[in-house]
Parts: structure tokens; sequence; C-alpha cells
């Protein structure tokens, strides 16, 4: 594995006002999107928000050749959800927004379901699971812990519910590049893998199933879908481990740390 960079006190300040004009990111959408929207017309509104208001770059666009500035993952799309002028968002649906933004030389990263007004119940567990078991996650964050603490704690949460726990993607290191070492896996067993430090940054980000883990990738390359065409919800926050816990970089306004 290569080297984990650690963060400077400057560098942590860079990335924490990262953090903070992404989290606005999220404010100014949730008075946007709602059934008849096109995942398009949301790309687009958060593209001139973040040039224009916030004065930052859309940190996905142009990385790997991925043409916009944001992923939407509507229903069984589990993530990379490519925008589109022709899907507009339904009554039942469940929609993650997947946002980067660099500003000043750092990238902060992070994810958000919004559930649309008819949703059915299931749809509607399946997301406060995840954002449940994103949380158990985050708790876990501290020096001298271990990345198999993190993924335990979000698979046991999970599966507790009935769900799955996607295994091809996952977390990541962040700072200057939008994926650093290390790799946070979402499952895993207590004690095992890399030692928090402080200054580390990394995403967490589970993406958890209603059905079957398994996953399939659609021929624009980009889409990743459940296999068996159930719903996924995800969510993410860029977090920094501190000298005695952790700092979430991308906590929205309004958003408490769960007890």
């Amino acid at each position: 594995m290569n080297r984990v960079a650690l963060k400077t006190a400057q560098e942590a300040d860079l990335m924490r006002e990262s953090g903070r004009l992404l989290a606005q990111v999220f404010a100014m959408l949730d008075d946007f999107i709602e059934p008849g929207v096109t995942t398009m017309a949301i790309n687009d509104r958060v593209e001139t928000f973040i040039t224009g208001e916030l004065k930052a770059r859309p940190a996905s666009k142009g990385q790997y050749d991925y043409p916009y500035a944001l992923n939407t993952s509507i229903n069984e799309v589990i993530c990379h959800g490519m925008p589109s002028e022709q899907k507009k968002l339904g009554r039942r649906d469940i929609i993650n927004v997947d946002v980067t933004l660099e500003k000043d030389g750092f990238i902060a990263d992070s994810s958000k379901m919004y559930v649309m007004p008819d949703a059915p119940p299931i749809a509607r567990k399946l997301v406060d699971v995840t954002y449940q078991a994103m949380w158990q996650g985050i708790k876990k964050v501290r020096p001298g812990a271990r990345l198999g603490d993190i993924g335990h704690a979000i698979q046991q949460h999970a599966e507790r519910s009935g769900f799955s726990v996607v295994r091809e993607y996952c977390g990541h290191g962040i700072g200057r590049e939008m994926h650093e070492e290390p790799q946070v896996l979402h499952y895993g067993l207590p004690d095992t893998g890399l030692m928090l430090h402080e200054g580390m940054t990394f995403t967490i980000e589970p993406m958890i199933n209603q059905g079957t883990e398994k996953t399939k990738t659609k021929r624009d390359g980009w889409t990743v879908i459940t296999r068996d065409k159930k719903l996924s919800a995800q969510f993410e926050h860029t977090v920094l481990v501190t000298a005695d816990g952790f700092e979430v970089l991308t906590l929205r306004e309004g958003e408490q740390i769960p007890a």
C-alpha cells in the first residue's frame, strides 16, 4: 500500500473550508430537488452554484474523463449514475446526489439521499438505516482505531436490519487528490486493517442494498446497479482524524452527530 498522507494543521484548515463550502451545495439542493426535476438540471444547478457562488471547482468534472459535476443515482443505481436530460424524478423515487468540490487545492466529497414524497416504506427504511450505518462507522474514528472497526460497525448495523453491504466500492483517502490512500471498506472485522493516526482524511460512504450486495455495471461504463434491481442507498462524509477522535469536515447545517 502507498503511504497515507497525514494533513498538517494548515492543510486541515484548507480541507475544512472545502467541506464547509460543499455543505452549502446540499443546503441549496434541499429546496431544488423534487419530483419532475431532471438529473441534468440538478447537475447544471450545482455546477453554476459551485463555480459562480462559491468560487470553487466541481472536482468530479474531468476526473477520469467524467463529463459532469456530480453523480445522480436513482433507486437501483448504487453509484456513478450519470445526469440526463431525459431522466425526471418520479414521486416514488429515492436519489443519491454525490458531489466533490475543490477549493485552494484541496477536495471534499459528500453525498446525500433525497426521498420523494410517495417513496414506499421499504425505501424510507433503507435510507434511514444507511444514514445510521454511516454514523456508526464515523463514530469509530479515533487515533489507534483500525479501518476494520469502521467497516465492522457499518456491516453489523446494515445486516441487522436485513440489508446488505456493497463490497466492490469503498471510501478513500482524500486531500489534494480525490482518491488517496487508504481504501476504507464498509465491511470487515474489528481490530484489523490499517491503524488510524491524527491528520488522516478520508471518506466514509457506505452503499447499502435492499437485496443482494451483488453489482452490475451498465454499458455506459459508469452506472453501477444492483444485480437484482432492488433498491440501493448511500450517504457520504469526509472525515478528519483528530487528536482525540474525529471531525466531519462536510457536516451540514442543522445536521447533528447522533448520540
